[in-house]
Order: structure tokens, then C-alpha cells, then sequence
């Protein structure tokens, strides 16, 4: 495809997500190629259940001959994005789709703020020391969590007194489903 694209070709393509680091079968040296050349323009992960044929988690990829950005990518994490619009099929809003398309266009100006976690502008080197792995998620970071104030001595003790109650729970309802169990003639 990046073959038949004019001088100032664009191209956008979803790929499963496997084709951000697979090395198998000359997918690394072909990514590599593609990077070098200064084609990929853009990365965005998307979110599960956005389609109704494909379950696996996909990524947009944005290449162009001529990008306005020389030697830089533009990294965006979209996997928390969207709305379930039933039990298994998540959906974009206007909204959604118009940020996404916002933060596109400043990084083409040159006006972006990256946001930790979520967008990130990654320039050759950079990406060259991540073995040419394209996987968002190693530029954007993870997002920055408000501090609670509970201190973490505190945070501990409480969280593992909570999981401990967890597990005698699971083992009561373990011995009553074996009795059950064991009521109707099965065995555990």
C-alpha cells in the first residue's frame, strides 16, 4: 500500500496489534523500514469491542510521504475512550472522534501538549531505542493518579485486612458448594 502512495500520500490503516512489536516472519526489519523512512506518522490504540466482526484489540496507523512533522511520531493511547453501547460493542461519541482528530491536527501544527498517559510525540531515536516497537503505551506513559492522602502504611493495612476477609469469604462459599455438591451425589 505505501508502495502505490503519490509524493504526498496519505494512508490510513487498521492492523491488529501484534504489528507494533512482532519480529516474526521479517515483521520487526519491515517496521523498521517504515520507520526509518519517516512514514508513520501516527499510532493510536484503540479500544476493545469498537467492531462487530473483530474482538482483538486493533491500532489506527497513520502513514504519509510527507509529513508536516519530519522525524517525529504521534503516539495516542484511545483504549479507554468510547462508551459500551450494549454488553459487547463499544462505540466513539462526536466528541470522542473530534479529540482525537484536535490532537492529530496540533501535532501537525506543532501545537500539541502531550498528556501524559494518554498522547505522547516520540522522535527516531527515540523509537529506534525501543527496537522499533510502536506500542503507545511505551511513549504516553502511565497517567499520572491524584494522591488520596491515606498514608501508604495505612492504604497497606487496610487493603490486605480487605483481601484477607475476601479470601475466608471465598473459602466459605468453596465448602458450600462442595456440600452441595456433595448433596446431589458430585465429589470435589
Amino acid at each position: 500500500m505505501i508502495h502505490h502512495l503519490a509524493p504526498n500520500g496519505k494512508i490510513g490503516l487498521v492492523l491488529a496489534n501484534g504489528a507494533l512489536s512482532s519480529q516474526t516472519s521479517g515483521e520487526g526489519e519491515i517496521r523498521k523500514n517504515i520507520i526509518e523512512a519517516d512514514l508513520v506518522e501516527g499510532i493510536v490504540a484503540l479500544p476493545t469491542q469498537l467492531f462487530y466482526s473483530v474482538t482483538i484489540p486493533v491500532t489506527l496507523w497513520f502513514i504519509s510521504k510527507n509529513k508536516t512533522q519530519k522525524g517525529k511520531t504521534l503516539f495516542i493511547d484511545a483504549r479507554k475512550m468510547g462508551h459500551m453501547v450494549d454488553r459487547k460493542h463499544r462505540d466513539f461519541s462526536d466528541e470522542d472522534i473530534q479529540k482525537l482528530a484536535d490532537i492529530f491536527e496540533q501535532f501537525q501544527n506543532g501545537t500539541l501538549e502531550e498528556v501524559k498517559g494518554f498522547c505522547a510525540i516520540a522522535d527516531l531515536q527515540e523509537i529506534a531505542k525501543q527496537d522499533y516497537i510502536l506500542t503507545p503505551g511505551r511513549y504516553v506513559g502511565i497517567e499520572e493518579v491524584e494522591d488520596d492522602g491515606e498514608p501508604f502504611e495505612e492504604k497497606m493495612a487496610r487493603l490486605t485486612s480487605e483481601l484477607s476477609e475476601m479470601f475466608a469469604k471465598s473459602h466459605e462459599l468453596e465448602e458450600e458448594i462442595r456440600k452441595k455438591l456433595g448433596a446431589i451425589g458430585y465429589e470435589i
